[in-house]
């Protein structure tokens, strides 16, 4: 009898095409699809609880798969080291009930987008931050940050070219978090649009550049246009890291977040 499996999964998306499956190019699910298959030996297809963009990281990505074999659930991550690439880890395996979907039944989602704000660039933090030389004001970001929290229709910080969505999201926490020059966006929300996190993250930096103001970043979000909004923060400073499947856990990491905003 199949099992439903839950898989948590960290990777550096830097060298590939995303998580979805691309037909001619490398992407998150093909590999992790290739080595499941390997080790049931038969074809398996996951489902991802966030599709992440080409070049995007993930720490806590969440897929879901049903597959027969002898191998037991807890053995799996070790099993999957032989046949993906170093930039992708499974973390764990879990048997979930035969209903459970990694889409369907979370609550929400935790993504991080880091800067490295100073004059000179980190070359270790190239593949994992967007690098600004000018100094960000970060009281004016967090006012932006204040602007998007709650139930709004999110159209204006949607990516060109998606598939039609509910533009209407909560957002539960938008924090700053800093150290030393680098400087994080934290984002939890009840879901999100292709490509909001990104134009989250350029829209606060633009307050923070003194491109904009709040009352124009205001009147962006209140005006639902697209093309008000500047331009969408580079793939490399973004982060998946947590799908909630609990409203414990969910409350527990706004907590934390609270604790550490600037």
């Amino acid at each position: 009898m199949k099992k439903n499996i839950r898989l948590i999964i960290a990777y550096d998306g830097t060298d590939f095409h995303g998580f979805q499956r691309q037909t001619n190019a490398a992407s998150i699910q093909l590999c992790v699809e290739q080595a499941l298959s390997a080790i049931f030996q038969s074809p398996i297809t996951i489902y991802g609880a966030a599709r992440t963009d080409a070049g995007v990281h993930a720490r806590g990505q969440v897929v879901n798969f049903y597959g027969e074999g002898t191998i037991p659930t807890e053995k799996i991550p070790y099993a999957m080291k032989g046949y993906l690439p170093r930039e992708i880890a499974v973390l764990s395996a879990e048997e979930m009930p035969d209903a459970f979907s990694v889409r369907h039944d979370n609550k929400g989602k935790h993504y991080c987008y880091s800067i490295v704000n100073r004059r000179m660039h980190d070359p270790f933090q190239l593949r994992y931050a967007w690098f600004i030389r000018k100094p960000l004001d970060r009281q004016a970001m967090m006012a932006g940050a204040e602007i998007l929290l709650g139930t709004h229709d999110f159209s204006a910080f949607e990516g060109q070219n998606t598939t039609p969505m509910n533009p209407v999201k909560t957002m539960y926490a938008i924090d700053l978090e800093e150290q030393g020059h680098l400087l994080r966006i934290h984002v939890v929300g009840d879901g999100f649009l292709y490509h909001m996190v990104r134009n989250i993250a350029g829209g606060l930096v633009d307050l923070g550049l003194h491109r904009l103001t709040p009352d124009e970043f205001r009147r962006i979000l209140e005006g639902k246009d697209r093309t008000k909004l500047g331009a969408t923060a580079p793939a490399q400073g973004l982060c998946l890291e947590e799908v909630f499947y609990s409203e414990e856990r969910l409350q527990s990491v706004l907590t934390q977040l609270k604790a550490q905003r600037i």
